[in-house]
């Protein structure tokens, strides 16, 4: 009896364990069904032609910002002045930066749940309006150039920034930060375009509001081609049942992500002083006007390179460790400019801070999207990062004006931008040891 009691038990339990297994099994099945894994094409024709409509809008949007720079010298000199000091009048650059990058706390998410088109068509119908308002706008008219320029303006590329830059990832992973970099350097290309253009325009024959019109007539007609161009791959992501709150809170726990927004925010707030007042510090020091109206393309312009040949590093070496080295050569040469007053040192500085500053730039979006742990929340990781970026952007350049002052006191601005990007560094090295450290703690784990 025993015997026939303890055989029964066992085949009951046996019986049991399968079905155990046979419904985990099912379970897995299940759950690889609701999750398929993604396929990222690596490239392709369609990949490819988003990249390059990405790359066209970066260059009328964001590139457009890049210029601000010949914007800032010309408000100073002669539009805006003698009734608003620089610092006021870098608050229009300062607060188009920061609706740029905070746009991102709404696209962010917007993106993720499908809005990409909508987003898009609406960014370009706003900056279309606002261009064209600018170009209406009067001498010593503060409001009129903050309100289109400073507000609309920034709120308009901030609809498409964001959206513009997550879309390629519906097409690469492996070779993400590649194609971040490509389509970013669309930025960069724009620096060196509409400064160049602008300064023809504003001091030749067509004038500041005539000048404003062709421009926009330009951009508005490359952002509908864009717009054909771009396309989504991916559906959009299903509801986390997750509020933005409840996203920053969940980020907030995570010491990496945290201690990268905030450095991101005081290299923002440094790194914009040198593009903003480039061509106002050579023509201060005696350079000829005709050449200071083409440092900031010059600086533009290496910017393209910086923001595509570091990345290609960034698959063997990691993305902090590319990056650290570049944020490092930026405050050296930012503080170096306190030696620099001839025009063979401002071109030689607009090289090299063009070329480490582009890099930085363009490794930003890959930077922060390594920390995400999953495609879901990319989004929104980029967004919160975006949002306090652009608290950066908004401080800094004012805060450089302010410290300029009238008597144009060079030395404190660029002490002052110095520091805030040798802070931020500090905090991206800080992430890199906390980053390191947690992946021996896995691989310890896995053995």
């Amino acid at each position: 009896m025993p015997d026939q009691s303890y055989s029964v038990d066992v085949e009951k339990n046996a019986s049991t364990e399968k079905k155990q297994t046979a419904a985990s099994t099912q379970d897995v099945q299940d759950e690889t069904h609701t999750q398929p894994t993604i396929v990222f094409p690596e490239g392709g024709w369609q990949a490819w032609s988003t990249v390059a409509g990405v790359w066209i809008m970066q260059f009328a949007t964001f590139g457009y910002t890049n210029a601000y720079g010949v914007y800032n010298d010309f408000y100073v000199r002669e539009y805006l002045s003698p009734k608003y000091s620089s610092s006021q009048i870098s608050w229009i650059g300062s607060v188009q930066l920061l609706l740029v990058m905070s746009m991102g706390l709404v696209t962010g998410r917007a993106f993720d749940t499908g809005y990409f088109y909508p987003m898009i068509l609406t960014g370009t119908l706003l900056y279309a309006f606002c261009l064209f308002m600018l170009s209406l706008t009067q001498p010593e008219q503060y409001y009129q150039v903050f309100l289109s320029q400073g507000l609309g303006l920034g709120i308009a590329i901030g609809i498409t920034y964001l959206p513009g830059l997550c879309v390629v990832s519906h097409y690469f992973h492996r070779r993400r930060a590649l194609a971040l970099g490509i389509a970013s350097s669309g930025s960069a290309v724009g620096g060196v375009v509409h400064p160049i253009m602008l300064n023809k325009l504003f001091y030749g024959g067509v004038g500041f509001h005539q000048g404003v019109r062709a421009s926009a007539a330009l951009n508005v007609g490359l952002l509908a081609i864009a717009c054909l161009m771009m396309r989504t791959r991916l559906p959009p992501k299903p509801n986390r049942n997750t509020s933005l709150l409840r996203d920053f809170l969940t980020f907030s726990r995570d010491a990496p992500y945290v201690i990268t927004v905030f450095g991101t925010m005081l290299v923002i707030c440094g790194i914009y002083y040198p593009i903003f007042f480039l061509q106002l510090n050579a023509i201060k020091n005696g350079i000829s006007p005709s050449l200071a109206f083409y440092t900031l393309a010059i600086l533009n312009g290496t910017s393209v390179v910086g923001r595509v040949l570091p990345n290609f590093l960034v698959h063997r070496f990691g993305v902090y460790t590319v990056v650290i080295p570049c944020v490092v050569v930026c405050a050296v040469l930012n503080f170096c400019t306190l030696g620099i007053h001839t025009a063979a040192g401002t071109l030689l500085f607009a090289v090299l801070f063009g070329f480490f500053s582009g890099a930085y730039i363009g490794l930003f979006a890959p930077m922060i999207a390594s920390l995400a742990r999953n495609d879901a929340e990319m989004g929104s990781r980029m967004g919160i990062c975006f949002t306090f970026t652009g608290i950066g952007g908004l401080l800094g350049t004012p805060i450089s004006g302010a410290l300029l002052t009238s008597r144009f006191l060079w030395w404190r601005p660029i002490v002052f931008a110095g520091m805030c990007i040798t802070c931020g560094c500090l905090c991206f090295i800080t992430t890199l040891v906390l980053l390191s450290r947690q992946a021996r703690e896995r691989r310890k784990l896995a053995s």
